[in-house]
């Protein structure tokens, strides 16, 4: 059984050797026994993604819509290329969703971090000038966009496999979620004209970041744009 696990393995082209991998017939039998074509499946000890495959080939053969989870820690490998087990799977769900033109086959990767926003927790005593230069934004220096636009999701309870765009409004980058669940620009300096943009959209949340505004008469002035524009709009301020 580990032999032919490893043969469809290799059929990727993925020389990484794995002592147990399981063959993608015996868990598609196992889900094949569940009657729900739409399930999520879950697999917290992913591995090199069976499970994924094994999905993917039941739901071309029987029309079915289910869906997977696939949660590894980022062991490492001996090989160059994938150099942890997360990357070997994230291939494998790459190249064997490509063999399938029936079915969506499209993933998202998330990685497990701490919070974006920076420890604030000081005494009065401990505060000293530099400190406070560098506490003028409240996020933490290293978070892209996508990390903040995420952690704002999972603030808000909103689920994380929803389609997203990012497009270009003089010259900002604003995200919208869902189509109008969550539209965010994380910009310095926001000018008017965009936020009156993304308040005319009426989304049902807007995000910004504290350096978008230039001091607090012009946070207020945002909220004056959605109460006019979008008033039942959510605006939060990270």
């Amino acid at each position: 059984m580990n032999d032919i696990a490893k043969k469809q393995l290799a059929a990727h082209k993925i020389p990484v050797r794995f002592d147990f991998p399981k063959p993608v017939d015996l868990i598609k039998a196992l889900l094949s026994s569940y009657y729900d074509k739409s399930a999520l499946v879950m697999d917290f000890f992913s591995g090199s993604a069976t499970t994924a495959e094994a999905i993917f080939r039941l739901n071309e053969e029987d029309e079915g819509a289910r869906s997977f989870i696939l949660v590894q820690l980022p062991e490492e490998t001996q090989d160059v290329k994938y150099k942890t087990i997360c990357e070997i799977g994230k291939e494998r769900v790459r190249r064997s969703g490509s063999k399938y033109s029936k079915i969506d086959t499209g993933f998202r990767v998330l990685k497990l971090d701490d919070s974006n926003m920076r420890d604030v927790y000081f005494n009065p005593a401990e505060y000293t000038q530099d400190l406070l230069s560098m506490m003028e934004s409240n996020v933490k220096s290293d978070r892209t966009d996508l990390d903040l636009l995420f952690g704002c999701l999972l603030e808000w309870g909103l689920p994380l496999s929803m389609p997203y765009k990012s497009e270009k409004i003089e010259g900002c980058t604003v995200h919208t979620y869902n189509d109008g669940d969550l539209i965010a620009c994380f910009e310095e300096n926001i000018p008017d004209v965009v936020i009156k943009e993304m308040a005319r959209r009426q989304p049902l949340r807007a995000v910004f970041r504290d350096s978008s505004f230039n001091g607090s008469p012009a946070k207020i002035n945002v909220g004056e744009i959605f109460k006019m524009l979008a008033p039942d709009t959510r605006v939060k301020v990270i």
